[in-house]
């Protein structure tokens, strides 16, 4: 079902803003311009995020010794980030002695365990720092404080019922915790505790703090920021956008301009649609597929050719990832097509398969939920001839996936192993022995908390272009006027159209040319995966982004369609 977002707009925007984006800004909930475009001035300060003081402490006194720090990363995009931001920032503000580690995927698991802490004990820290990791990590925490260690953990993931022993614990989804926005990524948390220990580094009269200028570090911010898809508030849209401008401006480190390059993209004109669907997934694939230790490497590298040959090994790992993607993705709608039509009223899915990767089981997820508009649990052996299952779940708007899982746990005492993450993507492990009891308890629990009403998917846009928006102005203003993402949505629009010409493009895409309404030329249009083979009726309805054509350049534009509605046929 296609519906149209309501929007009132008010009379208080300056005339360069154009009349659609203040309608589509006011449609957001932006109802002036520093609602809309918020600039770093207005970002929250650290102060009221709970522990920061003892964070800090536990940082400036490591620093002030000479101690070693150990930054342990997680082998996602936000934690590869959040892990060079934080060796990066540490640097910056003195630290002399800084390692930093990262798990294996298949070879430890998920987070600071103690199969981790024991691998990691030759490095002999004084304090351990988690990025994007530890809320949930109680047993690797405890093994890393019996060996003397203080522990900070830095986190943005929900908390379970009780906390790890660390000796500080920063993460906005604390209880309690009074700091206004939750949605900071694990790489937006470290950032935070930096800009709050160079607060406290410059109050003791530390020059070379003072002189740190962490607005370096933004552009790795924005990149796991906008890779994590937490929902883009105004303080995440203020860091977002400032790390853009970095980026734009050929400012941003060695590492990540590597990886714009090798993905195609135009730094000048790069978004966060080129971050999310370019640069963050060629970081993610060495954590699926590899080891996430060459990701860092590539964002702590200040050597061009280096970070170059880094990023050229991420493009050939993605490439394979997404080859092992698509054969699963094969598997799984072949295995959803052998069963009968999906039932109403069952309301999760769960799939698994013992030839699957563990590491790309979430974008299995993902896909199949698009494509069901159901939660959807994805399960892979954690390695090869495992008896333990490795699960990522992502679910609909309206449920909360990691509340599901507690409540199957709360129902069902050690059915799983262990559970965490968020509202939409969470993840898990249990014996592969209790696959089918997990798949009944996980259907049960959706049934009972989810409203059937959302299982009908539904189609949010714009509205209608007219036919004077149909211009590269326009095009070129939607494009800059981001960042959009999470919780601030790309602009999309609907209408209907005349079908003057299509062909197919390689095997799955459609190539089109439409006519609308009110505006006297063809346009070019673009549907990726479009092609069903049926041939498109004579008129249609669309949903689409307006997007400047690099291809052709000049003033050309293109629609890029979302989706195609039959009207008519000849």
């Amino acid at each position: 079902m296609i519906r149209r977002r309501e929007a009132t707009v008010g009379a208080d925007w300056p005339s360069s803003v154009p009349a659609l984006l203040r309608r589509i800004y006011a449609a957001r909930g932006a109802h002036d311009l520093d609602a809309a475009q918020p600039k770093l001035a207005g970002l929250l300060p650290p102060d009221g995020l709970s522990n920061i003081d003892a964070a800090t402490v536990l940082l400036a006194d490591a620093i002030a010794s000479g101690e070693r720090i150990l930054v342990v990363g997680d082998f996602d995009c936000d934690g590869a980030t959040a892990c060079a931001v934080a060796v990066r920032g540490l640097r910056m503000l003195g630290a002399r002695d800084i390692v930093h580690a990262v798990p294996n995927r298949v070879t430890h698991g998920y987070g600071l365990s103690p199969a981790l802490v024991e691998s990691l004990a030759p490095l002999a820290p004084s304090l351990l720092v988690t990025v994007d990791h530890g809320i949930a990590c109680h047993a690797g925490i405890e093994a890393a404080k019996a060996l003397g260690w203080r522990v900070l953990v830095t986190d943005h993931h929900l908390p379970g019922t009780g906390l790890p022993p660390a000796d500080a614990i920063v993460n906005p989804n604390l209880p309690g915790d009074t700091f206004p926005s939750k949605m900071l990524a694990g790489v937006g948390v470290i950032f935070y505790v930096l800009m709050a220990l160079r607060a406290r580094l410059r109050g003791q009269g530390d020059a070379h703090a003072a002189a740190a200028d962490l607005g370096s570090l933004l552009d790795l911010v924005a990149v796991g920021t906008v890779a994590d898809l937490v929902p883009l508030d105004a303080n995440n849209r203020a860091l977002v956008s400032a790390g853009l401008r970095r980026l734009r401006a050929r400012r941003g480190c060695a590492g990540l301009h590597a990886l714009i390059e090798i993905a195609g993209r135009d730094a000048a004109r790069l978004t966060a649609a080129d971050i999310g669907f370019a640069v963050g997934p060629r970081i993610n694939a060495a954590g699926r597929l590899e080891d996430m230790a060459i990701g860092i490497e590539c964002l702590l590298s200040d050597d061009g050719a280096h970070a170059r040959d880094l990023a050229d090994t991420l493009h050939q790992i993605n490439a394979e990832r997404r080859a092992v993607q698509q054969s699963m993705l094969d598997d799984a709608e072949n295995a959803v097509a052998g069963q009968p039509p999906v039932d109403p009223a069952s309301a999760g899915v769960c799939l698994f398969d013992a030839d699957w990767h563990p590491g790309v089981v979430g974008l299995v997820a993902s896909k199949m939920k698009d494509a069901l508009h159901r939660p959807v649990i994805a399960f892979a052996p954690a390695e090869p001839d495992s008896d333990q299952l490795r699960g990522s779940a992502r679910s609909i708007p309206g449920l909360h996936i990691r509340d599901v899982l507690a409540a199957v746990d709360v129902a069902h005492p050690g059915l799983v192993e262990r559970f965490g993450g968020h509202a939409m993507a969470a993840g898990l492990t249990l014996q592969r022995d209790r696959l089918d009891a997990f798949t009944e308890a996980f259907r049960a629990t959706v049934e009972r908390m989810l409203d059937p009403a959302l299982l009908r998917a539904e189609i949010l846009t714009d509205g209608a272009l007219r036919g004077e928006e149909f211009d590269i102005v326009h095009a070129a203003h939607l494009r800059d006027a981001g960042p959009w993402g999470q919780g601030f949505p790309e602009p999309q629009f609907d209408g209907e159209f005349a079908v003057v010409d299509w062909r197919v493009v390689g095997t799955r895409h459609l190539k089109l040319t439409l006519r609308a309404d009110g505006h006297p030329k063809p346009l070019s249009a673009i549907h990726f995966g479009g092609w069903r083979e049926i041939a498109p009726a004579a008129r249609e309805r669309v949903v689409y982004r307006l997007a400047p054509d690099d291809y052709r350049g000049g003033d050309a534009v293109q629609l890029v369609v979302e989706h195609r509605e039959p009207l008519a046929r000849d």
